[in-house]
């Protein structure tokens, strides 16, 4: 599906990625400190300028103390009801 990071569910889930991180209590920075990488690679990835595939979303998770079902749990109350 093209264009899929513009949707409103892709939104929401980048929306509940950002709460995951604000709840474990972690700056963009930190939380780029934890995952080896530069400050923008966080950022870019919240703002939807750059996708993260299965398996560095659950690194990132990992890396904040969130499992995926709870990951997913908090992304799915936030999708909207028709995808």
């Amino acid at each position: 599906m093209a264009g899929t990071v513009h949707t409103e569910a892709y939104k929401a889930v980048l929306g509940a990625l950002i709460e995951a991180r604000s709840a474990a209590g972690l700056s963009q920075a930190a939380l780029a400190d934890k995952l080896g990488k530069p400050a923008s690679f966080v950022g870019k990835y919240e703002l939807g300028e750059r996708r993260l595939d299965i398996v560095e979303l659950m690194v990132v998770l990992d890396a904040m103390g969130v499992t995926f079902d709870q990951f997913w749990n908090a992304a799915n109350a936030r999708l909207p009801e028709h995808l």
